[in-house]
């Protein structure tokens, strides 16, 4: 048996430690949170001190587990678009089987501890990732935060948060800013908090999902493409087809069969730095919200409008669509923070500067606009 290895998870005021038997679920860990939380190698002894997550590469303990899930009444759910099939005891003690995946889940301590037990390295790696994820957030909404729908980028420790629908542009904007010097904090989402007399900020790690025509807008088609032709990987979340195009060096975007959904590339969190060279920053104080929307036949500019900060732009429900909240981690608090907390961010942002804006489809003039936009004293 391997000697285990643990990583220990902080953001704010929250941590989660994972430990395993396998190093590859730990380095995995550290490199998915270490550029926007704080993910650093303790001492396996530190694990037991607060919530954990253990994830070992063992097949006793998922047939142990799976024996006992189908001996006792279960149900059957999704989670991360896989069949799951649960249990709870008389403890509230909850295991559950991923038969597709090879994965196993016991959630002990009201959620507190979550043992995972899997067959292969790299599902073991992302279900351990995603678990401590939810840990994380749990902690941050029960103390205060909230998360918003919205990209964001810092500049000084000033973040411009940029809110809006898909196709909105709110990857487009904050891409754009980061590639002219601004540090990237956020991609889809991110967790706000009033402290004192600020609105902090704080990341919400995730791969990034980038259609293929933005990436080529952007000047990051052909940075992405070497890469994979050279054997490195993207997010293992990808569709194949999205790998199979860039190979082929097709550059129009890839949809679903029904037509509604893009199929993206699924960008790590460190390859921002280490593909794209853009820094990623851990925080910072919200001082502007955008209103993108693209025009292609407007030029770059602030225009006039009403729209402000509405529910939609805030995380609702218990939890993210693909990540119910199976194993008791949440505690039954709103996947977007409490009404209190929501309510006082909604509040705070309001009385910061808010700008509509229209981009179109010039790279180039977009990024000088974004730049003088979000350069100005105002924000």
């Amino acid at each position: 048996m391997s000697t285990p290895t643990a990583t220990r998870l902080q953001a704010a005021n929250a941590s989660v430690t994972v430990l395993s038997n396998t190093t590859f679920v730990t380095d995995w860990t550290r490199r998915y949170f270490g550029p926007w939380w704080n993910a650093f190698e303790v001492p396996a002894s530190y694990a037991c001190a607060g919530p954990l997550v253990t994830a070992d590469l063992n097949e006793k303990a998922y047939t142990d587990l799976t024996a006992l899930v189908r001996s006792r009444p279960h149900h059957e759910a999704t989670y991360a678009k896989a069949r799951l099939l649960l249990t709870r005891d008389s403890t509230g003690t909850i295991t559950g089987i991923s038969p597709d995946e090879g994965l196993a889940y016991r959630s002990e301590q009201l959620g507190g501890h979550v043992t995972l037990a899997g067959r292969t390295a790299e599902p073991l790696a992302l279900a351990t990732a995603r678990i401590a994820r939810e840990m994380i957030r749990a902690a941050l909404l029960r103390d205060g935060w909230t998360l918003l729908h919205a990209s964001a980028v810092v500049q000084g420790d000033r973040a411009v948060l940029t809110f809006g629908s898909k196709g909105a542009g709110k990857t487009t904007t904050a891409l754009l800013l980061a590639s002219r010097g601004a540090q990237l904090l956020a991609n889809d989402r991110v967790f706000v908090k009033a402290i004192g007399d600020d609105l902090r900020v704080l990341p919400w790690p995730s791969a990034a999902a980038i259609g293929l025509g933005l990436l080529d807008a952007l000047g990051l088609y052909d940075v992405v493409r070497d890469r994979v032709q050279a054997g490195e990987q993207l997010h293992p979340t990808q569709h194949q087809d999205v790998t199979d195009a860039l190979l082929a060096g097709r550059r129009e975007p890839l949809w679903e069969p029904d037509g509604k959904r893009e199929k993206k590339v699924q960008v790590f969190p460190d390859q921002f730095a280490t593909w794209f060279g853009m820094q990623l920053a851990t925080g910072g104080r919200a001082a502007a919200l955008l209103f993108p929307r693209i025009d292609p036949t407007s030029v770059p500019a602030v225009i006039d409008g009403d729209r402000t900060l509405g529910e939609d732009d805030f995380m609702s429900g218990a939890t993210e669509d693909r990540y119910p909240d199976h194993f008791g981690l949440a505690h039954g608090i709103n996947g977007g923070g409490s009404d209190l907390a929501r309510a006082t961010v909604a509040d705070r942002l309001a009385a910061l500067p808010h700008h509509q804006i229209t981009l179109n489809h010039d790279t180039q003039a977009n990024a000088d606009f974004l730049t003088k936009l979000a350069g100005d004293q105002d924000l």
